[in-house]
């Protein structure tokens, strides 16, 4: 049995559901009713556009094409990235971009042409997916990881400049922020990892058995998934950190301005 098809008008009916976060949005005076509005038609619009050009992204099936679009797909999250955490492009917009190409390169490619083993790896049916997946979430844990490294380093100069002051590296120093930035970025992912499958199914696994595959391979699959996402997360945000960290700072190991006023 396949994927039940959701016409229009029923997506219409779905899409009333929103009514009832948004009545309370407005009763509690949040502000956050126009932005929930036009954030919601954002998500309609560009979900369109994305199934129209996929649909063709898959017909074509060429490994260029492909990775062109992982490429766009890369630099709409740097800039989404620096957008969230008002860090400057001139220090930031390189490591975030090249932390994501790296990471999402090598945990993806390892995920499909070893585990998946596939003939053709840069096959759209697993590339796009699969890339896209590890996309989303290097970049939710980045935003709220450099969030936290720099307001920390921001808010405790004092304390990065007396860990200076008594013989520490500018990495031995660094460490103690780099360390707070994980615990905040990952804490929720492991907590995540610790309950799945008894407190929530995870909605790669619940897509997959709805498009008509066994519960075993679906279980399988989202093992990965969570494994390749926290990997690929992980190492973005080092390579990131590490990149910035050299324009981050001065010859004398002081904290630039960073941040957009």
């Amino acid at each position: 049995m396949g994927t039940i098809d959701i016409s229009y008008f029923s997506l219409g009916i779905g899409l009333l559901l929103l009514l009832i976060p948004v009545f309370y949005l407005w009763k509690f005076k949040t502000g956050l009713v126009r932005a929930t509005l036009i954030g919601t038609a954002r998500m309609v619009i560009q979900l369109f556009f994305i199934g129209i050009y996929l649909k063709y992204l898959f017909l074509w099936n060429n490994a260029w094409i492909n990775f062109l679009w992982v490429v766009i797909m890369i630099l709409v999250a740097a800039h989404t990235a620096l957008t969230r955490t008002r860090l400057k492009r001139s220090v930031l917009l390189v490591p975030i971009s090249v932390g994501f190409l790296c990471s999402v390169v090598c945990v993806g490619m390892y995920f499909i042409a070893v585990v998946l083993q596939l003939e053709n790896p840069f096959s759209a049916q697993y590339f796009i997916p699969i890339f896209g997946i590890l996309m989303g979430n290097m970049l939710s844990s980045n935003v709220i990881a450099l969030n936290t490294y720099y307001s920390g380093l921001k808010r405790e100069q004092q304390l990065y400049r007396y860990l200076l002051g008594n013989g520490a590296t500018p990495a031995e120093a660094r460490a103690p922020f780099i360390r707070q930035a994980i615990i905040k970025a990952f804490s929720p992912l492991i907590a995540n990892i610790a309950v799945m499958g008894l407190v929530a199914l995870p909605g790669t696994m619940i897509g997959q058995i709805l498009g008509g595959s066994s519960p075993n391979v679906a279980i399988k699959y989202q093992m990965m998934i969570m494994v390749i996402t926290f990997t690929a997360s992980m190492l973005s945000l080092m390579i990131t950190i590490s990149l910035a960290s050299r324009r981050s700072f001065d010859t004398y190991g002081k904290l630039r301005e960073v941040t957009v006023e």
